[in-house]
């Protein structure tokens, strides 16, 4: 159902007199109430149920770089890391739990299944384990933040 019809929908049940009039197609739900003798406004309500749609990753933001030379040495440095990166949209935390100690620090050996970290996401806390062996070399992000799908968690130096 398009915006022209529910309109269109709308103008009717106003002009017939009819104090309520629900309607359900499929996905969309629309409820209109509407009062004799014009003492309230109008109301519409209209819900459509939700469908079930691929999520495309975002765009990363384009790096801002301090210095003409730093970018290049940051790119060979970091070309021998292995990036970790969020498999999920949700809250970061580089603990189990407030009063227990993080799971992994910068120069921490991990191996591979290892727990580097937890990503919550509508209440479900997820465990993020290593992809391979290695030393954490860069935590890049803070704990407690916010992560999108796909970004860059943790560099891991596997030699």
């Amino acid at each position: 159902m398009d915006l022209k019809e529910i309109q269109n929908l709308i103008k009717f049940v106003s002009n017939s007199g009819v104090a309520e009039v629900k309607l359900e197609t499929g996905e969309v739900k629309i409820t209109i109430r509407t009062t004799l003798e014009g003492n309230s406004p109008d109301i519409t309500y209209v819900q459509q149920a939700p469908i079930q749609q691929a999520v495309a990753a975002p765009a990363a933001p384009a790096p801002v770089a301090a210095a003409p030379a730093a970018p290049a040495a940051a790119a060979e440095d970091n070309s021998k890391y292995i990036t970790i990166k969020s498999p999920m949209i949700g809250t970061f935390y580089r603990k189990p739990s407030p009063d227990k100690p993080v799971f992994v620090e910068v120069g921490s050996s991990v191996g591979k299944g290892d727990v580097l970290c937890v990503v919550e996401a509508m209440k479900l806390f997820n465990e993020i384990e290593a992809e391979v062996s290695g030393k954490i070399v860069k935590i890049l992000v803070d704990d407690m933040s916010p992560v999108e799908f796909d970004q860059p968690l943790f560099l891991v130096d596997p030699s």
